[in-house]
């Protein structure tokens, strides 16, 4: 018996790309730093909010990659010549990833008391209908 996955449902023609995506999703594998919110503002707007106490917005790069928004810290290490009795507050680097669906965008991003804000907006795609003429003769070719 072959097993169904998503894109081979004969109801769903062309949705590969998508199961693509969850996969990729399913592999990033984020271990919880740095902790995140995600919040819905308005029927199509969102924001992502990041705590990154302690970067400063030069140690902070967001790119979208292939429908992926990435957000990656890196701290210096300005440690030299100090002596920690007790280090509990480590200048580590991170990679945060989120996939985003098609037609959701990037509005914006800003830094507030050590909390990165990423605003998304998703565009409402237009209703369109179209009649599909049948021709005489048989199938063609495609």
């Amino acid at each position: 018996m072959t097993k169904l996955t998503l894109a081979s449902h004969p109801f769903l023609l062309g949705f590969d790309q998508l199961e693509r995506l969850v996969e990729r999703t399913a592999k990033s594998g984020n271990d919880g730093y740095p902790p995140y919110n995600i919040e819905q503002s308005g029927e199509n707007v969102f924001r992502i909010t990041l705590a990154v106490a302690g970067f400063a917005e030069g140690d902070l790069s967001i790119t979208l990659e292939d429908r992926q928004l990435v957000i990656r810290g890196r701290q210096s290490d300005d440690s030299e010549g100090r002596v920690f009795l007790h280090r509990g507050i480590a200048a580590r680097q991170f990679q945060r990833s989120f996939v985003l669906a098609e037609g959701v965008e990037v509005a914006g991003a800003a830094m507030e008391h050590g909390l990165l804000h990423v605003d998304l907006t998703r565009s409402i795609p237009e209703n369109v209908v179209q009649t599909i003429t049948i021709k005489s003769g048989g199938a063609q070719d495609v």
